[in-house]
Parts: C-alpha cells; sequence; structure tokens
C-alpha cells in the first residue's frame, strides 16, 4: 500500500488528484468546528453526554464528531446516504426509474439530480425536527423571554440543511477531481477522526493505572481483537465465489469466434455494509425520535432499551438483548433484500444465452437462472453470517465490560472496503498512465 502510494505519488496527475482530496478532507474537519448561530455548545454537549442510548453515538461516529459539536456540518452526509438507498429502492418499484437506470450515463446522471432534490429535502426534514425538538428543551439559546425566536430556529434549519448540500457537494467534487468515491472517502474520514479518541477510552479504562501484567495482558488483548476483525472483515470482503462460463464458437464472415471461457464473480459480502447500515438505523430511529419527545417511563421506555445496543448482553438485565437478536434478523433479511435487488440472476442467465454462453453442465434459460439462484442464496448466508459475526462483537464487549468505543463493525468494514476500493482505483490510474506513456514512447 505505501509503495502503490509512493509510486502515485511520482506521477503528476495522480498526486494532482491526492492533494485535492486531502485539501478537501481539511476543510471538512475545519467546516465540523463550525459552529451553528444560536445554539449553546456547552448545553448541547452536556445533553449529548447525558443520552444513555447509543442511537446517536452511531450518528455522532458518522459525523466525525460534528454532531456532537452540533456544527453546520452536524447532519454531515447522512441525509445524502439515506436519499441514496431511498432511490435504490425506488428504482425497484417505479418503472420510470428503472427505465433511467438502464438509460447508461444519461439515465445516471437524471436519477442523481433527483438525489441531490431528495437529500435536500431530507436535510430539511431532519434539521427542522432538530431544531424544534431542542428548542423545546431549551438547547438553543433564548431570548430575555425564555423562548427561542421563529428566525433563530429558521437559521438552525437553514444552516443545518445548508451544511449538509456542501458535504454532498464536496462528495462529487473529490469523486470529480480527486481519487476515489467522494462520499465514502468523506465517511471514512469521518469514522477515522473518532478512533484516537476511542483508542485512548479503552486504554484508560482497562490499562492505565493497572496493574503492568494485567495492564500488559489487556493492551495485547485489545489489539489483538481489533487486528482480529480488521482480518475478519479483509476476508469477507475480498471473498468471491467464480462461477465458470463457456461461451460456444460461432462463425463471423470467414472468422471463427468465442470459445473462450470466462466466470461470474460473485462476493461473498454481495451487499456490503448495507444490511447492518439499514438494521442500525431501522432500531435507532424510534430511539433518536423519542429523544426529541419523549422523556417518560413505562413500557415504551423499556421498548427503546430492548432497541438500544448499550443495554445488550448485560448480565443485570439479560431482557433487553431480545433487541439483539431483532437486529441479528434484521441484518440477514437486509442481506437477501439487498442482495435481490441488485443482482438479478434471471437477467443474467438471459443476458448469458444472448451472448452465447453458458455455465458448463447446466442448460441456458430457467435451469441457469435456478442455479445462479441457489449458489446466490448460500453465499448471502455465508456473508450474512459473517456481518452479524462482526456487527454483533462490539456490542458483546460492550455489554460485557463497558467497553463503549465507536469504531465498530459497521465502522470497520466501511474502513477496510473504502481504503481498498481507493488503492484499486489509485493503481488502475497508475496502469492507465503507464499505458499511455508505453503509446507514447
Amino acid at each position: 500500500m505505501l509503495t502503490t502510494l509512493k509510486n502515485a505519488f511520482k506521477i503528476k496527475e495522480i498526486r494532482t488528484k491526492i492533494l485535492f482530496t486531502l485539501a478537501m478532507l481539511v476543510v471538512i474537519r475545519f467546516g465540523s468546528q463550525l459552529p451553528v448561530p444560536g445554539v449553546n455548545r456547552n448545553f448541547f454537549a452536556d445533553w449529548f453526554a447525558g443520552q444513555s442510548g447509543d442511537a446517536f453515538n452511531f450518528l455522532n461516529a458518522f459525523t466525525g464528531g460534528s454532531f456532537m459539536q452540533f456544527s453546520v456540518l452536524a447532519l454531515n452526509i447522512t441525509p445524502y446516504i439515506t436519499s441514496s438507498i431511498i432511490m435504490q429502492l425506488l428504482t425497484i418499484a417505479i418503472p420510470k426509474l428503472e427505465e433511467m437506470q438502464k438509460e447508461g450515463e444519461d439515465g445516471r446522471k437524471k436519477i442523481a439530480s433527483i438525489t441531490r432534490y431528495v437529500t435536500v429535502g431530507l436535510a430539511l426534514i431532519e434539521s427542522a425536527a432538530m431544531a424544534i425538538g431542542f428548542r423545546n428543551q431549551g438547547l438553543l439559546n433564548l431570548d430575555s423571554t425564555g423562548n427561542a425566536s421563529v428566525m433563530d430556529i429558521i437559521i438552525v434549519i437553514a444552516a443545518l440543511t445548508a451544511g449538509s448540500a456542501f458535504m454532498m457537494w464536496i462528495g462529487e467534487r473529490i469523486t470529480e477531481k480527486g481519487v476515489g468515491n467522494g462520499i465514502s472517502i468523506v465517511l471514512l474520514i469521518n469514522i477515522i477522526s473518532s478512533i484516537p479518541q476511542d483508542i485512548t477510552g479503552l486504554f484508560d479504562m482497562f490499562v492505565i493505572g493497572e496493574p503492568i501484567p494485567k495492564g500488559a495482558v489487556s493492551a495485547v488483548i485489545i489489539l489483538a481483537i481489533i487486528l482480529g476483525m480488521i482480518v475478519l472483515v479483509i476476508i469477507l470482503n475480498s471473498g468471491v465465489r467464480k462461477i465458470p462460463v463457456q461461451y460456444a464458437k460461432k462463425v463471423q464472415g470467414r472468422k471463427m469466434v468465442g470459445g473462450q471461457t470466462s466466470s461470474i464473480p460473485l462476493k461473498v459480502n454481495t451487499s456490503g455494509v448495507i444490511p447492518i447500515i439499514f438494521a442500525s438505523s431501522l432500531m435507532q430511529f424510534p430511539v433518536v425520535i423519542s429523544s426529541f419527545f419523549y422523556t417518560g417511563e413505562g413500557v415504551w421506555s423499556e421498548i427503546l432499551k430492548g432497541l438500544t445496543s448499550t443495554y445488550w448482553f448485560r448480565l443485570a438485565t439479560p431482557i433487553y438483548s431480545i433487541g439483539m437478536v431483532v437486529y441479528m434478523i434484521l441484518v440477514v433479511f437486509f442481506a437477501y433484500f439487498y442482495t435481490s435487488i441488485t443482482f438479478n440472476p434471471l437477467e443474467v442467465s438471459e443476458n448469458l444465452k444472448k451472448q452465447g454462453g453458458f455455465i458448463p453442465g447446466i442448460r441456458p434459460g430457467k435451469p441457469t437462472s435456478e442455479y445462479l439462484t441457489k449458489i446466490l442464496n448460500h453465499i448471502i448466508l455465508i456473508g450474512a453470517a459473517f456481518l452479524t459475526i462482526i456487527g454483533v462483537l462490539p456490542f458483546i464487549f460492550n455489554g460485557l465490560f463497558n467497553a463503549s468505543v465507536s469504531f465498530g463493525g459497521t465502522s470497520l468494514i466501511i474502513i477496510v472496503s473504502v481504503i481498498l476500493d481507493t488503492m484499486k482505483q489509485i493503481e488502475s490510474q497508475m496502469l492507465v498512465r503507464n499505458y499511455k506513456g508505453f503509446l507514447n514512447d
């Protein structure tokens, strides 16, 4: 990896792209410290610290600490991620969007434009909910009458919405002029920014102040768990099942073409980190909304605790771990669901048939589709099991040892995936650059 970066900096075009990306990341970190006008940041920080659930910790990790700071980038790119997921789902449900997706580059541009509008709409709704909810709890600077004016609320909504739109713009610029996928890079730097603080917290809790033998063992265990999860994520992301494909020979003019062998690569983790994000978001949505408007006790409060991973695996209250079972079921469900809308075995089999390709031992058409579906179901189950293990492990240590960290399974998958994908893109650009050099010579 270091060798790749070193070689990349020797090429002016790639070096410029890397430096542009780094400059944009500096702008993001600077924006994360800019306060929203009219907000009492100290009071907001106290409120955040008093939250017993991890729903806001999850959001804070994805925003690089901007949410806890309640900066103008507090919403960050979360509205864009949500709108992208919504558009992917709507593409399956709405024929018009499905036609756009099949139109090639022009269709993708139209969908991207719609996604931008949906992002701004979601940011507007979320910022309005936050401003009104926080105003009701007195988290905005109050006037002499003890109330926040309508203009103060409008300013907060405008600042948060503009910040989210700005983050979306930066992500697109990184994709266009930098290296890697811009939104993924932004999400990566947000998550990485909180890791040093989490590592320090773990060492303060289990290593610092302990007897040297116990502290040393604890440090080794912490590092081993982190490295083990990273290796597991790398294995999960690199695992591929290749389905061999043979193309029949045919005559074109006076030449015999075809007859070559290829393969259909099916990734073990076909859906990436999406199932964990879907499951986490679905379970934390009622917790986040309730924190704005509901502070009482009762049955609903107990249900919210079951939905919050902070309460899972606590020996004193094992009943709340039922929420973990629900979480695992949701991860498996969304793994199958998301793969079903991104990979269509029937469409693949039809394309193979049109191109004269076939899987050895399997007849073209419906048998090929059924075979791919069978293989895919087995692969999805394996991938979902790995995802579940990676996603649940941090919750186990949190519940048993109170070792709360933001770089849980979701974060590690994102970090490893984005870094690997970005390095592959850099290597591809270097390869293309070398080919151009050969041609010029």
